[in-house]
């Protein structure tokens, strides 16, 4: 029979699907292996070539591991909330469960056609009740506990309260929003309301007033990966920065150990770093700098008090609550107009720009507390409210947005440290600041002429003598902002009484996403759920109605997918004991900001709960590279409808557009279809080259308005899905981005035909010898084995590709049709192309599915060689090759050289003074 990939893969689909081939339970027999992909959004849009590049990793190594005799965990799901749904439902008046439904379903559909081996009695999808009970679940244990930072772990609120009934707050270290000190006798005499609102300080899910992105057209607050400058990702309308009362999740309780995480991980250091800036430890003081005729003092917090004698002026963030204190009558305008332009852009944004320079005078000024000196205290956007305190004292001489600053308003720089072996200079010469990590002191006062350690260490001294600071560790990872002002999201299990949160109880869950009339905000500018009728509690308290964000529902699916059945816990016991972690996890780096920290926060709160048994959830992590679009272009002349092919358009003046490379062969474009696929080209004329129609190209990403999107639907339709498997892992390294390029699919589809012709003769009849294998067949095999074995484990797919390449060239040369050969071959290419090797192993009278075959074992005495061909060389020129054993010895080797009879002619009338032997390299022969 030929290679007919249709029937085959249709016919191994089903089969799978009935024998439930890749179904999983928990075996203690076996060694558990958990590999895992990040959480997918279906789009309306569906798969395009480049999305399935990770899944596709993920799923040959699942198989590799599952030959090897692992048993494998291979889920698969859907982050099915999210704001495009909800936005389609706006305008059109559809429930987004409607949308999201079919958007799952095609997505379900094409993953099917590629042939992964997912686990599907395992899906789960946010949206699904079953599902969001256990992140409401979870957001109530939140609720209910607070941090300690002595102990470094979360605990039950409960054991706070008792604390605080006992002893107040004395003695006690707590993450918290604000530091409150109370004796036990005033904690007693608050009301129960009062009790609440400072328990709030320190719940680890908690309600509080905080900056958000406001989108007012979307009605909206939005992540920071939601807005590009100043505009909503989504539909381009414009955010601005607003303080709204939301819930939060105190992430940042958890820094300190989601840092001290990153040292017992496998992830890229790349990846780890960027997660280290994110979480931005820093070790410096915090110190106190009273404002001139005032009662305020502002708190600094800064990593190098040292240069506090270098300090020429104070800068506020614009959301700092000092900014409405500070600000002179005389200022007041000038600083309403800068605060409202500052909220237009996000807090990524500002820090992104580092060449802008904005910011206006409050009118107040600071005293130093070191020096004495008055300084004036300045907003500026390039200041954070969230890291430190909000303020920071600028010493332009020694950071470059300081000097930025100063040098744009004309402010003092003042130089208090002199490198290593220069001299101090005039800082108006300077074009920017210079490095003050090492050097000796001036212009310091009582520091004078110490060394930059010397110094820190002198300050960090004098102000805690001098009570105007403290040493202080701080962190730039912020709390979490946790709602949403939408619909289509996860309901919070919270009902208020007296204006106060309260939990629903967990007997009550899940509390249900309700129906509304429409998807908008309310009259009133409430959420959509305030339309909900009867959104209340026991016929009594009034519901949330914010929704959740949509990392709430991607938090802990790795868990769920563990036990999704379980209708007694996120994840029950026994199988926490034995997946415990994921092994393998492949995504991209896009989440390293967001997911990553989220989910590690959110699995270690559960570790410190006792619900699961693992610290970090992800030991491996691979962040595969994108596959980018390459577009085609065609070139109209200009003021014509006449196109002209690319090496013939410098004769003319043209204009590139973009062309639709489905109607691209080889970058020859199919004029035909051309000329219907727009109406304006139907009647197009063509100056051609060869009688073909060459088009230009590019590397772009993948957009529908390029018109290089790839639909793999089409690609399996025309090859298959084992050569678009293949095909992917071959264009490069899973962790690089490459573009996508259908011109050499064709070559990797004649691999897997000249793969199937090895099994059959010229009839198209199975033909496999139960011959023995010879030396040269197994060589090549094992050859394949041990490269293979490697660069899976390596995730080095697209050298796999290569090896099989060479393997199947080699043994068709050979006329290898050994079962021998051919059944491990078989077993090797099944992660790879698992449809055809199925057909072929089934052929071969094997009754099981190749997945629960034996990994192919590496012998290494096949690739010893028993002989080795010396090149012979008579005074450095080589002359003749010899055959002798690899063992040979070399009296036994100069021996044979003499008697060869190629070497008669050289030695003719000649003395041999000297035979240099290098055992498996070469021969020469001197004579004279």
């Amino acid at each position: 029979m030929d290679y007919n990939f249709k029937a085959i893969e249709e016919k191994w689909q089903k089969q799978w699907v009935s024998d439930k081939t890749y179904k999983v339970e928990i075996d203690k027999d076996r060694p558990k292996f958990y590999v895992l992909d990040m959480f997918p959004y279906p789009s309306g849009a569906g798969l395009h070539v480049g999305h399935p590049l990770g899944y596709i990793a993920s799923d040959i190594y699942s198989r590799f591991k599952r030959l090897n005799g692992f048993n494998v965990l291979h889920p698969m799901g859907y982050d099915a909330y999210g704001l495009p749904a909800e936005q389609y439902a706006i305008q059109t008046g559809q429930h987004p469960a409607i949308t999201t439904e079919k958007n799952l379903n095609r997505y379900r559909e094409q993953l099917d056609k590629i042939g992964f081996c997912y686990d599907w009695d395992r899906e789960i999808k946010t949206c699904d009740p079953d599902y969001y009970h256990w992140t409401q679940w979870a957001f109530i244990q939140m609720f209910n506990s607070y941090y300690c930072n002595q102990a470094k772990k979360a605990a039950p609120i409960s054991e706070l309260i008792e604390a605080f009934n006992a002893v107040g707050t004395e003695g006690l270290d707590l993450a918290c929003t604000e530091k409150l000190v109370f004796t036990a006798a005033e904690w007693k005499s608050k009301t129960d309301k009062e009790q609440q609102e400072i328990l709030l300080n320190y719940r680890l899910a908690y309600l509080a007033d905080t900056m958000v992105n406001w989108c007012p057209a979307l009605g909206t607050v939005l992540a920071n990966d939601e807005v590009k400058e100043g505009i909503s990702v989504r539909g381009g309308h414009q955010v601005e920065q607003k303080v709204m009362r939301q819930w939060l999740l105190r992430v940042s309780a958890y820094s300190e150990r989601l840092l001290d995480g990153l040292n017992h991980v496998d992830w890229t250091d790349s990846l780890k770093e960027i997660q280290r800036n994110w979480i931005g430890k820093s070790e410096g003081a915090e110190m106190k700098f009273k404002v001139k005729d005032s009662d305020v003092e502002m708190d600094i917090f800064t990593t190098r008090a040292d240069t506090v004698f270098g300090v020429t002026f104070m800068v506020l963030a614009p959301e700092s609550e000092l900014v409405d204190q500070l600000t002179t009558p005389e200022q007041r305008a000038e600083v309403d107009a800068y605060i409202s332009e500052t909220q237009k852009r996000t807090e990524r944004e500002r820090q992104a720009e580092v060449k802008k320079v904005t910011g206006v005078f409050s009118g107040s000024y600071a005293i130093n507390p070191l020096s004495g000196e008055e300084i004036p205290v300045w907003i500026g956007d390039y200041v954070l409210a969230g890291y430190g305190t909000g303020a920071i004292m600028a010493v332009p001489a020694h950071d470059s947005r300081d000097f930025a600053f100063a040098k744009h308003f004309h402010l003092p720089i003042l130089q208090v440290v002199v490198p290593e072996g220069e001299e101090a200079t005039d800082p108006a010469t300077w074009e920017d600041s210079i490095d003050s990590k090492a050097g000796t002191m001036v212009n310091s006062g009582f520091l004078n002429e110490l060394s930059v350690p010397e110094a820190i260490a002198k300050t960090k001294e004098y102000i805690r003598e001098q009570q105007v600071g403290d040493v202080q560790t701080n962190y730039r990872l912020r709390d979490a902002i946790f709602s949403r002002q939408r619909y289509w999201g996860e309901p919070f299990p919270v009902y208020y009484k007296d204006d106060m949160p309260q939990m629903v109880s967990e007997s009550d869950l899940p509390l249900e996403l309700p129906e509304i009339d429409k998807f908008l905000p309310t009259e009133k500018g409430e959420p959509p759920l305030a339309r909900a009728k009867n959104w209340v509690y026991k016929n009594t308290y009034p519901l949330e109605v914010n929704t959740m964000p949509g990392f709430a529902g991607s938090s802990a699916y790795y868990l769920r997918y563990m036990d999704p059945k379980n209708d007694k816990a996120l994840v029950g016991t026994e199988a926490n004991e034995y997946w415990q972690d994921v092994d393998l996890y492949i995504g991209g780096t896009e989440h390293a900001t967001g997911h990553l920290i989220y989910s590690r926060f959110w699995n270690k709160f559960l570790y410190d709960m006792g619900h699961v048994v693992k610290d970090e959830p992800y030991k491996k992590l691979i962040n595969q590279g994108m596959i980018q679009g390459r577009s085609n272009f065609v070139y109209r002349i200009n003021g014509t409808n006449k196109f002209v092919s690319l090496n013939k358009k410098g004769e003319y003046k043209t204009t590139a557009i973009h062309v639709d490379v489905n109607i691209v062969s080889n970058d020859v474009l199919d004029i035909e279809k051309f000329k219907s696929w727009n109406p304006e080209y139907k009647d197009a004329e063509f100056i051609l080259e060869d009688g073909k129609y060459i088009c230009g190209w590019a590397v772009e990403k993948m957009s529908k308005s390029m018109f290089n999107v790839v639909n793999p639907d089409d690609i399996i339709a025309e090859y298959g899905a084992d050569t678009l498997r293949l095909y992917e892992m071959f264009l490069g390294p899973l962790e690089q981005s490459k573009p996508w390029d259908t011109n050499g699919i064709d070559g990797v589809h004649k691999f897997l035909r000249k793969t199937w012709r090895l099994f059959f003769n010229a009839d198209h009849k199975l033909e496999v010898s139960d011959e023995k294998a010879t030396k040269d067949e197994l060589k090549v095999l094992h050859k394949t084995i041990k490269k293979i074995s490697d660069d899976i484990e390596k995730f080095s797919f697209n050298t796999c590709v290569s090896a099989f390449m060479i393997c199947v060239n080699e043994l068709g040369t050979l006329k290898c049709n050994k079962r021998e050969i051919l059944e491990p071959l078989t077993v090797l290419l099944a992660p790879f192309a698992p449809h055809m090797s199925e057909e072929l192993w089934e052929k071969l009278g094997k009754t099981e599915t190749v997945c629960d075959a034996q990994w192919p074992l590496f012998e290494p005495a096949h690739l010893v060689e028993s002989t080795f061909s010396y090149p012979v060389s008579f005074n450095g020129k080589m002359r003749f090759k010899l055959d002798m054993p690899a063992d040979a010895a070399n009296d036994v080797i100069e021996d044979a050289v003499k008697k060869h009879e190629s070497a008669q002619k050289w030695l003719e009338g000649k003395t041999v003074k000297k035979m240099i032997i290098v055992p498996r390299k070469i021969i020469n022969v001197v004579v004279g």
